[in-house]
């Protein structure tokens, strides 16, 4: 089978499906998509049934995991749509690219790009989640990934602790394990300076997509807004339009929907320097290059030190 697949592999994933007496047959077919670093991605089908699936080994099963898990959250709310997740197919015991692997099996959607009208609809619609969808605490019961690297969700009753134990400086911290470094006490610093402006800032933990940039959205043909590769916890609101306005694919009508289904609270457009660092930050630990020195210069701004 292509890309690897062995026979095995596809028992299993027929199993999964209910689908075995396909799987000898013409009815059945996998045909690859892409191959990432950590994921391949096929299109299954399944006689007059479409699937998307996602492949990952080692490591990397634990975020196709969490994927899941982000999928199944948002679905049970209600407010924005998703792909529904069809399997999760664990591996153990057959061994791809030299490691257990597992699959997540989606529901396929034919998606384009947002138009105005679509971004509008899924601005109303990521209020809504905000809104409906909340907790007592800041985090998640699960760790999950955010793109590829792991992502701490401890439970916390206090944002800026969060924010700064479990964000920025988890994230700064990893770079320093890499050998990059900041300058010394760069995450006390950035804490002083946010709790200078913001000491009394106690956001209601809403439930987050985490990770909701362009690729990350898209329309079906009857123009619905659909998200998809979350990396949710629960957090400040604010998170997900910083990230979404950080690196483009959302319109003015996204943002404008939004605001008029909820405003934002006065200084949010501080607050989102912080929110889009530890993205950022993040773009730097897996890319280096310009993301490094964009990294430095938000940090100098903020706690108002040289670039």
């Amino acid at each position: 089978m292509p890309d690897g697949l062995s026979d095995r592999a596809l028992d299993r994933l027929a199993d999964a499906l209910g689908r075995s007496g396909d799987r000898r047959g013409e009815r059945f077919e996998l045909h690859p998509l892409s191959r990432g670093t950590f994921t391949r991605t096929f299109r299954l089908a399944l006689d007059s049934d479409v699937f998307f699936v996602k492949l990952a080994s080692g490591d990397s099963t634990d975020a196709i995991s969490a994927e899941a898990d982000g999928l199944a959250r948002l679905a049970e709310v209600g407010a924005v749509s998703v792909p529904a997740v069809r399997a999760l197919v664990d591996l153990h015991g057959v061994e791809i690219d030299g490691s257990d692997s597992t699959l997540l099996v989606l529901q396929w959607l034919d998606l384009d790009r947002l138009d105005d009208r679509a971004s509008a609809a899924l601005g109303e619609r990521l209020a809504a989640l905000h809104r409906k969808a909340t907790s007592t605490r800041h985090g998640l019961d699960r760790d999950n990934w955010i793109g590829a690297t792991p992502q701490a969700n401890a439970p916390t009753s206090d944002w800026t602790t969060f924010l700064f134990e479990h964000r920025l400086g988890a994230m700064i911290d990893r770079l320093a394990g890499a050998g990059i470094e900041f300058g010394p006490g760069t995450t006390p610093r950035l804490r002083a300076a946010w709790t200078a402006e913001f000491s009394g800032y106690d956001p209601e933990p809403s439930l987050l997509h985490g990770d909701l940039w362009g690729g990350n959205a898209g329309q079906r043909p009857d123009g619905a807004p659909v998200i998809f590769d979350p990396a949710v916890h629960h957090g400040d609101r604010e998170c997900d339009l910083a990230m979404a306005s950080l690196f483009g694919g959302f319109g003015r009508a996204f943002f404008d929907a939004y605001a008029a289904t909820w405003p934002l609270e006065p200084g949010w457009k501080l607050r989102r320097e912080y929110y889009q660092l530890y993205h950022v930050l993040n773009h730097a630990l897996l890319f280096g290059g310009g993301y490094m020195a964009d990294a430095r210069q938000r940090i100098a701004r903020l706690v108002g030190g040289p670039d």
